[in-house]
């Protein structure tokens, strides 16, 4: 009679031959390029991998010098390409200082609002900084926003919990997500890469993933974006305009209106011609 306890140490588990594991790196690396910080939980999941199979896989692609290899995790291509936060703080900054200050008229004492980690949207913690709305709770993904808001007296300053991608200086993943369904949101200021006629696109999955839970969940959502992201398109499909409750920017209704954005959601008004 077969001792099935022992069978594993006369047949030993058959390996996987090589090509296919050649192909799922292959694939693993193309998908972290579109991507910049992918924890490893995500990596097993989206492949059917176990954790021992998916840090080779990292480890070996790392080796490759086509990812860079974190704690429980790996950043992908999309990472290294995606401006910091500060480089992306230098563009367009009238522009954002403009929507700071539209933004600012629409927060209410005692109401509790989302600040994404979009640098127009830190240009608002700049403007509450310098003009505070009090009381005020504040929860956000952004480090810059938490150490800008925290020290402001009537100001409860939440971050979120998370994985940090420090090029941006956001906390995102399940976690970050998670945490975020403990809050109620009356108003959800976010950020995106690009606007057009369909709707709000941005450049990271991760970020995305964490925006939609608030177009879902929040009282309202104010999208910010100044007039070079009219027109543009980003690899990931944030939400559509009947999802937005409102559009601060500092394009004309003309200039919105000629790349089929509503007229109802910008406020042209509010810019200097």
């Amino acid at each position: 009679m077969i001792d099935f306890n022992h069978i594993g140490a006369i047949f030993p588990p058959l390996k996987v031959p090589l090509h296919i594991v050649i192909a799922r790196r292959d694939r693993l690396a193309a998908w972290l390029q579109q991507r910049s910080y992918v924890p490893l939980n995500e990596v097993c999941t989206r492949f059917q991998i176990s954790e021992a199979t998916a840090r080779r896989d990292l480890a070996a692609l790392a080796d490759q010098k086509q990812i860079r290899r974190t704690r429980g995790g790996a950043l992908g291509e999309e990472y290294h390409r995606f401006p910091t936060f500060l480089e992306r703080q230098r563009v367009a900054s009238e522009g954002k200082q403009s929507i700071a200050r539209q933004a600012q008229k629409l927060i209410e004492p005692g109401t509790a609002c989302f600040f994404d980690g979009g640098t127009t949207v830190f240009a608002i913690a700049e403007e509450l900084q310098r003009a505070p709305v009090t009381p005020l709770t504040v929860i956000t993904n952004s480090l810059p926003v938490a150490e800008l808001l925290a020290p402001v007296k009537g100001i409860a300053a939440h971050l979120l919990g998370g994985e940090l991608v420090p090029r941006q200086s956001v906390l995102v993943g399940l976690v970050a997500r998670k945490v975020l369904e403990f809050y109620h949101i009356d108003v959800a200021f976010m950020g995106a890469e690009g606007i057009d006629a369909a709707g709000a696109w941005n450049s990271q999955e991760e970020v995305v993933e964490l925006q939609k839970g608030l177009v879902k969940d929040s009282l309202k959502v104010v999208l910010c974006a100044d007039r070079s992201k009219l027109g543009r398109t980003a690899p990931v499909f944030l939400a559509r305009w009947k999802e937005i409750d409102l559009l601060l920017t500092d394009a004309t209704a003309a200039e919105a209106r000629a790349l089929g954005v509503p007229d109802t959601f910008s406020q042209p008004e509010s810019t200097p011609q």
